[in-house]
């Protein structure tokens, strides 16, 4: 027999077998995906870029149809995590030994300011305007522009702000970065 409550004309309970359902499946899911989550290690959970943002919203996407769908098994969502996961692995893998694989899933960092010159092309094409550098300087405790070398926008979408430095190659952290080699002396 269905057990119904309404609340405000709306269904809030059905049974406790799919209470039950859904919390049996919550638990196995998520003790199963710490465990998976635990052996492929921390870049897996690193800082997104593009790559990292499709697969963890996936696996959430995963999850969640895991734990409330009467239709998917628990078997099949985590094997369908689990098969994220090795994806994700592999890739991230290969790309840190094959050159053209990390440059077809990883963005390269963006030069927006660099010693007193806003970079208006570069900004444009990153879609920042000048307000988010100037944040971007704050953030970093800076008061004034005048202390800024560089700011980049980095592959993660952060910015890294750089202050200025009397000794030599003080900027040699932006040797990755996109437009820098235009713009030394």
């Amino acid at each position: 027999m269905f057990l119904y409550f309404y609340i405000g004309g709306k269904m809030f309970f059905e049974n406790w077998q799919e209470i039950s359902r859904i919390f049996i499946s919550a638990l196995i899911a998520y003790i199963v995906l710490i465990i998976i989550l635990r052996i492929s290690g921390k870049r897996t959970l690193s800082k997104w870029n593009v790559f990292d943002f499709i697969v963890t919203i996936a696996l959430g996407s995963l999850l969640a149809d895991v734990i409330v769908s009467k239709s998917n098994r628990i078997a099949e969502g985590l094997f369908a995590a689990f098969l994220l996961i090795v994806f994700q692995f592999t890739i991230t893998f290969l790309s840190t030994r094959v050159d053209w694989v990390q440059k077809l899933i990883k963005a390269k960092p963006t030069l927006l300011y660099y010693q007193d010159t806003y970079l208006e092309d570069a900004m444009k094409s990153q879609r920042v305007v000048k307000a988010e550098i100037l944040a971007a300087m704050r953030t970093s405790s800076i008061g004034s522009v005048d202390a800024v070398e560089a700011v980049v926008l980095e592959a993660d979408g952060s910015f890294s702000v750089i202050e200025k430095s009397e000794s030599e190659g003080a900027d040699s952290a932006l040797e990755d970065v996109e437009g820098f080699n235009n713009k030394k002396h």
